[in-house]
């Protein structure tokens, strides 16, 4: 890693939000790293490196105690003819991102690769291979493709079954006496007081060594690094209730006259509730990353290549660039391509949140993971692996949920000194209950600190921000909305206003050329395919608008010669020896053209919502054409879903004032800026932000990239270009406007639902932390159980994990109104 570079991976070990500071600030430390983040939620770490080693990092987070989890992988090589063959492949293969070691096996032809887990695919292996001229595959060594989450979920489940069969019969002895005299009468009875004691001692005992086992292997060497969390709190609080019974049952002359009592079944329960809350928390955070599972899942397993010229069944990985691939009715598309034969309608819906099915013919582009229709259909491979757009979209969204908002500062402070000043509490607590505390004080100053050590929960306000931000960005790529950045969800819930680009944003970007006004002696076949000839060479849409006109009229264009474009202003060319001027008025007004005799025509055209393009011709106005561009269906459906919200509208063209104010009426825009050349559009943002306040801005132009750069939140649309998506926070796949709203409407309620989190998660802490040190006890007689106290704390991560699940119940804006009752329907604007 010599140039700077990104890493995604995933770290064990990690059992609080003070586990993932502290493996985040050993990353960060290793030298030569600029950036780290861990997240709690999905056990990942995202790190930005120059100069620093995938072998560093891990021996710095394995020395933290949370080691980075890692991955073999086994390649077969070919072509190898000497040792020398092999060390190359293995030179190129360590240069592969998060690889730790590889070694290769020249007699047998295969290659081992160690890596971090989640940073390189086996396929990305084998094309580094390739490229350095040893082709190889993933080796077919029949492992299972298990879900960690799924095993994670099992793990803790079978610890909770283990704990609870050994916790039972303690907890029923112990309890069951207390709530049932009968009951304490008879154990001491028939059993003995001495040997339930020790009986509830063994069966502890084996709850703590053996399911809970992990709360010391981790919190112990925790604590001793004077780093304790989570794990660390758990082990001192179920330690005290058992040393303490045990002292109480083999020495209790150690102890106080009237303080003899034993605690086993609290420290059994203890451990036995939080393996409880650990099997809940994991098969809801298992939950919370469906969204990204769906998405994976929609690409098939093997795909039906052209091999010797016949189709073949082959596994996904196999497949590269350039093959022929036949996709049968109703099968999906293994990758991305292009169709060579055939015809049909594609279910683009998964993809793009777009319910009609798209025609595809020769030519047309397919992307991976979306269903035939009815038609056979053979396309030609052209992006595989991970660079399919639906491998983009699993990145992008993995990337986006481990993202860190800005609402998240005061959790992570707190989270940095909360186990520690918890502690502190405890201790505290059972001083004051050894020096203030009515008989016997010991065991009350026990069962006082025992209950603050384990009712304390950092977990929940780790949890609070990255679980909703998992089920909100995942829910909201299965709407067609791509949060490309995490943090984009809260500055789009702060914009105050919305702009919106005109020209294939607001409008479809197809343009029709609807009117051609003449100068006196000028013949409009002339005029049209002059200006046709010139508007070839660019991508404008008003330029294609004029092209496909003079195709339409049969006019046979003429070559078009030092061609010339004019940023914000239009072109100049050289056609049959002739100087065009083609461009809005300002254009004619900088060269000194006068338009007097055009202006009558090019107002009423403006106010009509049609863009004038005058045209000159050596140096004399000539002709005026009208171009108009239709507004999307979509598009007044969205605005007022915006409206609605209290949101400001706005748009940003370059368009004269009269057409902009035109179409802005039919929208019901409130805010115009027009005239705006493409690189006055980052100030128009800027000019927004001091009058309204935070800005989105929604684009799909390369003219766009400032602007959506500028604004607090950017918004792109998926049918825009390339330049215009990267410069994105959030990408809408299709080119529905109900997109922006649904991105608004998911931002917002993802926002709620993470400070309904957070402030559960402080106010459980500042409320509960109080009254199990025993502040209701001198006016209530009240003191909390260590069991209520563990039940209490499993059940705080629960409840977050559980309200962000909610989120996956997000629906489009426009689903959500029709579900509300009628008279609970905002009402559109007028």
């Amino acid at each position: 890693m010599t140039d700077a570079s990104r890493l995604h991976f995933e770290i064990d070990g990690l059992s609080c939000a003070g586990c993932a500071g502290r493996a985040g600030r050993a990353l960060a430390n290793v030298p030569g790293v600029t950036e780290a983040d861990v997240n709690f939620a999905t056990r990942t770490a995202q790190v930005t490196a120059s100069g620093a080693t995938p072998m560093q990092m891990a021996e710095a987070l394995k020395a933290a105690g949370y080691p980075a989890r890692t991955e073999t992988v086994t390649l077969e090589v070919s072509e190898m003819s000497c040792a020398s063959c092999a060390g190359r492949v293995e030179t190129a293969l360590k240069s592969a991102p998060g690889v730790l070691d590889a070694a290769v096996n020249f007699a047998a032809g295969t290659a081992t690769v160690h890596a971090l887990a989640g940073t390189v695919s086996s396929a990305e292996l084998a094309r580094a291979a390739n490229e350095a001229g040893y082709p190889a595959r993933p080796a077919d060594t029949g492992a299972p493709n298990t879900d960690r989450q799924a095993e994670e979920a099992a793990r803790a489940l079978r610890r909770t079954l283990i704990a609870g069969a050994l916790t039972l019969p303690v907890f029923l002895v112990e309890m069951g006496g207390h709530l049932i005299p009968g009951v304490h009468h008879w154990v001491n009875q028939t059993v003995g007081q001495e040997l339930s004691w020790t009986l509830q001692f063994v069966l502890a005992t084996l709850v703590l060594v053996w399911p809970g086992r992990e709360f010391y292997t981790k919190g112990v060497p925790a604590l001793l690094r004077g780093a304790p969390e989570m794990n660390s709190l758990v082990a001192l609080g179920a330690t005290a209730a058992w040393s303490f019974s045990t002292v109480a049952l083999f020495a209790p002359a150690l102890l106080p006259d009237g303080t003899r009592a034993v605690y086993f079944e609290a420290a059994a329960v203890i451990v036995t509730l939080i393996l409880l809350g650990r099997w809940l928390e994991a098969r809801a955070r298992g939950q919370a990353g469906a969204a990204i599972r769906r998405l994976i899942g929609l690409q098939p397993k093997t795909a039906r290549v052209e091999r010797d010229g016949g189709f073949t069944d082959v596994p996904l990985d196999a497949v590269v660039p350039g093959d022929a691939i036949l996709v049968r009715p109703g099968e999906k598309f293994p990758v991305d391509g292009e169709v060579i034969k055939g015809a049909s309608y594609v279910d683009e819906s998964m993809i793009s949140g777009e319910p009609v099915p798209v025609a595809k013919d020769a030519g047309d582009t397919v992307i991976g993971g979306t269903v035939n229709g009815e038609g056979a259909v053979t396309f030609r491979a052209t992006r595989v692996g991970r660079d399919t757009m639906l491998s983009q979209i699993v990145a992008e969204v993995s990337q986006a949920q481990g993202a860190r908002l800005p609402i998240q500062s005061l959790a992570d402070r707190v989270v940095a000194v909360f186990v520690p000043i918890v502690i502190a509490i405890a201790v505290l607590t059972v001083g004051a209950w050894l020096t203030f505390g009515p008989d016997p004080a010991l065991g009350l100053a026990l069962v006082a600190g025992v209950s603050v050590l384990i009712i304390a929960c950092p977990c929940a306000m780790g949890l609070a921000t990255p679980t909703s931000i998992m089920v909100g960005t995942g829910r909201a790529a299965e709407l067609g909305v791509l949060f490309r950045k995490g943090d984009a969800l809260q500055r789009l819930d702060e914009a105050r206003v919305v702009a919106f680009d005109k020209t294939g944003t607001l409008t479809e970007g197809r343009p029709r050329l609807h009117r051609v006004e003449l100068a006196d002696g000028v013949a409009r076949d002339d005029v049209l395919r002059m200006v046709a000839a010139a508007e070839a060479q660019s991508e404008h849409p008003i330029a294609r608008a004029i092209v496909e006109a003079a195709e339409e009229d049969g006019l046979s264009l003429p070559d078009a010669d030092e061609v010339r474009a004019i940023g914000g202003h239009g072109l100049s060319a050289l056609v049959d020896g002739r100087s065009l001027m083609i461009g809005a008025a300002r254009l004619m007004a900088r060269e000194g053209i006068a338009i007097d005799a055009l202006r009558a025509a090019a107002d009423e055209v403006a106010h009509k919502g049609q863009t004038p393009v005058f045209v000159a011709i050596d140096g004399q106005a000539a002709a005026l054409l009208a171009v108009a561009d239709r507004v999307k269906p979509s598009a007044r459906a969205a605005l007022d879903a915006l409206r609605a919200e209290g949101l400001k509208l706005a748009m940003v063209t370059g368009d004269t004032r009269a057409t902009a104010e035109a179409i802005a009426g039919e929208l019901g825009i409130d805010h115009v800026e027009a005239e705006v050349l493409p690189a006055d559009k980052r100030r128009a943002v800027q000019a927004m932000r001091e009058r309204f306040g935070p800005v989105a801005f929604v684009g799909d132009g390369i003219n766009d990239a400032p602007a959506l750069a500028e604004a607090e939140t950017g918004i792109a649309v998926g049918t825009g270009t390339d330049v215009a998506i990267e410069a994105a926070d959030v990408v809408l796949m299709s080119g529905d406007l109900s997109g922006v709203a649904t991105a608004r409407h998911v931002s917002r309620r993802t926002m709620r639902n993470i400070r309904q989190n957070l402030f559960w998660a402080f106010a459980y802490n500042a409320a509960l932390i109080p009254v199990a040190a025993g502040v209701l006890y001198p006016v209530s007689g009240i003191l909390l159980s260590p069991m209520l106290a563990a039940g209490a704390m499993a059940l705080s991560s629960v409840f977050v994990v559980t309200n962000a699940l909610r989120l996956r119940r997000l629906d489009t804006v426009e689903q959500e109104d029709r579900a509300r009752p009628e008279a609970l329907r905002p009402a559109p604007a007028e």
